[in-house]
């Protein structure tokens, strides 16, 4: 026969287990963290001076950003398209930059901004005559910069890129000239009229030039076109609060 347990030690008993060790528990918690972290970005670049240049003159200054089939470590590449041969034929006095992206990476805007910073420090050019123009992936890095860094510009003209359509009240007082084929069946071209179309909104005068029956390759075309280089080395840089 079981002894029955006396009542004060059946409450003994519950105080006893309450001070043993429970089982744990899930817990969720939202946690937030910010750092900040640096990087670094190399590029090389080719740099084409006119004939007879002076160092101690004052030039306008040429970027041009290669695309795609352009990038890796043979600076040769980013000589196949691009502004030289117009440049050189019309004998204009302007300093072309040409960097080139490594393999299998986009244009980084911080790095093309401080590279360009970089050229106006290291190079005898008019810090009011500055342009960037890019074709392709070079075009979509032509946008990316002017609207990290509209300030270093007087002028730009994006070739077949495409742009944030959010970001064109950025660089709605700059000069710009968009470039795209009408057939361009990689860089779709409702990527450069949607980004116009941003920018007529917002009561920026840009000039569009779309090639009907052109495709991807609309940079040769706009490349041999001297009425872009006029228009372009007819642009200044307005002086803050002008």
């Amino acid at each position: 026969m079981k002894t029955p347990i006396p009542f004060f030690a059946f409450f003994l008993l519950l105080a006893l287990t309450a001070l043993l060790p429970q089982a744990a528990m899930s817990e969720e918690t939202a946690e937030a963290f910010e750092t900040q972290i640096s990087k670094t970005v190399g590029y090389r670049y080719l740099v084409v001076k006119p004939e007879g240049y002076d160092p101690s003159k004052s030039y306008p200054l040429i970027i041009f950003l290669h695309g795609k089939g352009e990038e890796g470590d043979d600076l040769d590449m980013v000589k196949i398209h691009g502004p030289y041969k117009k440049v050189a034929e019309m004998g204009l006095d302007v300093v072309i930059a040409a960097p080139q992206a490594p393999a299998e990476e986009w244009w980084d805007p911080d790095a093309t901004a401080a590279l360009t910073e970089h050229l106006l420090k290291t190079l005898p050019v008019d810090p009011d005559r500055v342009y960037v123009t890019g074709l392709s992936m070079g075009g979509l890095g032509t946008w990316r910069l002017i609207a990290e860094r509209p300030d270093l510009f007087a002028a730009a003209a994006p070739i077949c890129g495409w742009a944030v359509p959010k970001k064109a009240d950025l660089i709605k007082d700059m000069p710009l000239w968009v470039f795209h084929g009408e057939k361009d069946e990689v860089v779709g071209v409702w990527n450069s009229r949607v980004m116009v179309n941003a920018l007529k909104e917002v009561g920026a005068e840009v000039k569009y030039t779309e090639y009907p029956e052109t495709g991807h390759d609309s940079w040769t075309e706009t490349y041999n076109h001297a009425e872009l280089y006029e228009w372009m080395l007819n642009q200044e840089r307005s002086a803050p609060g002008e």
